[in-house]
């Protein structure tokens, strides 16, 4: 009897929390200092604009809100959360600087970890990773991306017919498996094997592609909730239990690449007094990191556990992988719909001499980085970011706003709790930011410097973009993924003329956490684009 009445008490107090946590939620944005702010009616207290988000691509909706009203303005989300939506850079950059005071919301975070574990899209403070993505090791992988680049360019000529007729084929599934083979010897030197179609995939191509590619689909509500909340919980117990397997795979593969790398390391300094950060010249950056870890000349307070070491096998792949070869698919898409950059921009590659330029070489090429760039402004391949304030804090602006009392505002105060979502695709596409023509795909902006003053305040560590963010917690890979995107552009150009092989009316996009190409007359085929491909007259 007194076990049952605890029993019953535990639940009633179970049940009370529950109640007062959703009580509180309903009643919060009562007293929010964002209720007064502009942004569409709430057609639901249970669902918010949840339904209106699954009506295609979530992006495109937010879009047409941010048309209607403006850089700043909110939406609803279940239970009559709040959504903050902010396109003023003025305020992306207090956010991004401060970048402690506004993390990613915890729901974000457990969803991470739980997929990635706490690697370096979670752990702050990831020095020792910094000199691995700089120039000097970078010079060095550059013949690993044209490696790649090569064999994919040769498995596409020996598709070709010998009529000189064009072949259709899929951008974004070749390209996907390039980027996974490139990340795989450049991340942690393993070869997944992802562009030879007649083997059996490894099994750790196989998890990957568990945790990257089986989730519900794009416009479910699950997927709505969990794109914009990060609620993992909402995940099918099959899913869950997929991821879990994946898991255990990667932690155990993982660990094996991880003694490798020490024991290389161990050799290399054999006979040596003392292991120093320029000892031991492994390529890989989960060798350069484990070098940099078990230096005597590193702070203690600065070297990683084995586990945080782990973490970056997964987190490599994620961050290398699918947002990476997902920028190519769109610079290809982009070239398909625009002849004359494409004619352009190959003019300029076959000024080149070797199929293999250096990375200064690629570097030098100055349509082939105007080109990328306006990739990544018209379609960057995360669509945004998330945070959340930890503090009530008072945001500045660029430009003032009208509230719904029809006063105009030209800083708004956020309360602790608040969440926040940073579009970066729309403001990429801003013509408040880029002017009439931003929706335009123009390479030549970036060669006659013809970019607006707001644009120059876009808060980007790189090409007044937000594609790899900005601030502490801007992505270090960036120029990794900028020099992988022009090789594989570049070796795929020299060889190929390329243009769509449906209507452009019938690319649509689908988002999640990457935005990729999908087709509208058939949406149930998953993710694509294909393109057709005919060889470069010589």
């Amino acid at each position: 009897m007194f076990l049952a009445k605890v029993f019953l008490s535990a639940v009633a107090a179970g049940l009370a929390y529950v109640l007062w946590r959703i009580a509180s939620r309903l009643i919060r944005p009562a007293f929010s200092p964002l209720r007064n702010l502009p942004g569409p009616p709430n057609p639901s207290l249970l669902l918010g604009h949840a339904k209106q988000l699954m009506k295609g691509d979530s992006g495109e909706q937010v879009g047409q809100w941010a048309e209607q009203y403006g850089h700043v303005f909110k939406f609803k989300l279940p239970l009559n959360s709040d959504r903050l939506v902010i396109l003023d850079t003025k305020a992306i950059h207090h956010i991004l600087s401060h970048s402690y005071d506004y993390p990613k919301p915890e729901g974000a975070h457990r969803s991470l970890s739980r997929i990635f574990g706490a690697g370096l899209i979670l752990v702050e403070g990831m020095v020792l990773l910094n000199p691995a993505f700089g120039p000097v090791h970078l010079r060095g992988m550059t013949s690993i991306f044209f490696d790649k680049a090569t064999q994919l360019r040769d498995i596409w000529l020996s598709q070709l017919p010998a009529s000189g007729e064009p072949v259709k084929l899929d951008a974004l599934g070749w390209l996907s498996k390039v980027a996974l083979d490139i990340i795989g010897l450049a991340g942690f030197g393993y070869d997944f094997e992802a562009l030879i179609s007649d083997r059996k995939p490894n099994e750790l191509n196989e998890a990957f592609d568990t945790v990257l590619h089986g989730g519900p689909p794009a416009n479910s509500l699950r997927s709505i909730l969990q794109l914009f909340t990060g609620f993992g919980w909402l995940e099918p117990a099959e899913r869950r239990r997929q991821i879990q397997e994946a898991r255990r795979t990667l932690d155990r593969i993982g660990r094996q690449l991880l003694e490798e790398r020490k024991n290389a390391v161990r050799e290399s300094m054999s006979g040596a007094e003392k292991l120093e950060k320029r000892a031991f010249q492994g390529r890989d950056l989960l060798s350069l990191l484990v070098k940099a870890n078990m230096a005597e000349d590193i702070p203690e307070r600065e070297r990683l556990t084995d586990a945080q070491v782990l973490a970056q096998v997964p987190t490599f792949v994620i961050a290398g992988h699918d947002s990476t070869s997902t920028g190519h698919t769109w610079c290809l898409y982009a070239l398909s719909l625009n002849q004359s950059a494409q004619s352009k921009l190959r003019s300029e590659i076959h000024s080149v001499s070797s199929d293999t330029p250096s990375m200064e070489e690629l570097n030098n090429l100055p349509y082939l980085d105007a080109v990328v760039r306006e990739t990544m402004r018209v379609h960057p391949p995360v669509p945004m970011t998330v945070r959340v304030a930890t503090k009530d804090d008072v945001i500045p602006l660029n430009k003032p706003f009208v509230n719904r009392k029809g006063t105009e505002q030209s800083t708004f105060a956020i309360a602790k709790g608040e969440n926040i979502t940073l579009p970066i695709d729309l403001i990429g596409r801003s013509k408040d930011i880029w002017g009439d023509d931003a929706e335009e795909f123009r390479p030549e902006r970036w060669l006659s410097h013809d970019i607006p003053e707001a644009a120059t305040s876009v808060p980007g560590i790189w090409g007044n973009s937000l594609a790899f963010l900005g601030g502490p917690r801007a992505c270090i890979g960036y120029r990794f993924s900028v020099l992988e995107t022009k090789a594989i552009i570049f070796t795929i150009i020299r060889a190929f003329e390329v243009e769509l092989a449906v209507p452009k009316e019938d690319v649509g996009k689908r988002s999640i956490m990457v935005t990729k190409p999908l087709l509208l007359s058939d949406p149930t085929k998953g993710n694509q684009l294909p393109l057709l491909v005919r060889a470069v007259k010589q």
